[in-house]
């Protein structure tokens, strides 16, 4: 399909809870302008679109039995079809992949993200066909002290250990995909999780990595 009617640059943003912008504090939604999505697109500014796709509790391929639609490999190419022409899609999972429920190391988890990703590739909703654009990102550490939060009965024992050792087995696994890059946001200052829950992005967070996917995309250029 020919999209030369569409002139601005597409991103695309897939995720969780954290994309969605979810705000342990108020048990709500970040606002508009405190969302990374968002903010992202404040940097970018006239020529960028940025576009928002997070949902509570998905992830990268594990079927939920408590609550249906979770599984992001089972919706990533409507989704991203829907949305075309892209010229990036930044895909932030791993969090929800961490559940006690599922059972996987972190080694499974980053698997399954890779997984993920070569769905992303294959996908027709690149624009006119140029080669395919995907970020990575591995999400803030949950931390230990989630053990005793609010979210502990959902997550179950044991989500920091997985979650923390994603990135060391992702980048690796990565590494020689053609169209992919890797951002680790615990490396990007400022970036981290709430003392509410443990697992969810500050506001300062969500900045923090506006910032560093504002640099990302303009390395592109």
């Amino acid at each position: 399909m020919n999209y030369e009617n569409i002139k601005e640059r597409r991103v695309l943003c897939f995720g969780d809870s954290n994309t969605y912008g979810y705000d342990p504090v108020r048990d709500g939604r970040y606002g508009l302008e405190e969302r990374y999505p968002t903010v992202l697109q404040s940097l970018l500014g006239s020529g960028w679109s940025v576009v928002e796709e997070g949902l509570p509790g998905r992830t990268a391929v594990f079927d939920d039995p408590i609550t249906e639609g979770m599984n992001g490999l089972r919706v990533i190419t409507p989704i991203l079809m829907s949305h075309a022409p892209l010229d990036t899609v930044t895909i932030m999972l791993g969090t929800n992949d961490s559940k006690e429920r599922f059972g996987c190391n972190s080694y499974l988890i980053a698997q399954g993200i890779v997984r993920l990703v070569k769905k992303a590739l294959t996908t027709g909703c690149w624009r006119d066909n140029t080669r395919p654009d995907v970020l990575v990102i591995v999400p803030p550490c949950i931390t230990p002290a989630y053990d005793k939060l609010m979210f502990r009965d959902a997550m179950g024992t044991g989500c920091h250990e997985r979650s923390a050792g994603i990135a060391a087995q992702l980048e690796p696994m990565l590494r020689d995909i053609p169209g992919v890059r890797f951002l680790d946001a615990n490396t990007l200052p400022g970036a981290g999780c709430s003392p509410v829950d443990g697992m969810h992005m500050t506001v300062e967070s969500h900045k923090a990595l506006a910032h560093g996917l504002y640099d990302a995309l303009t390395r592109a250029e």
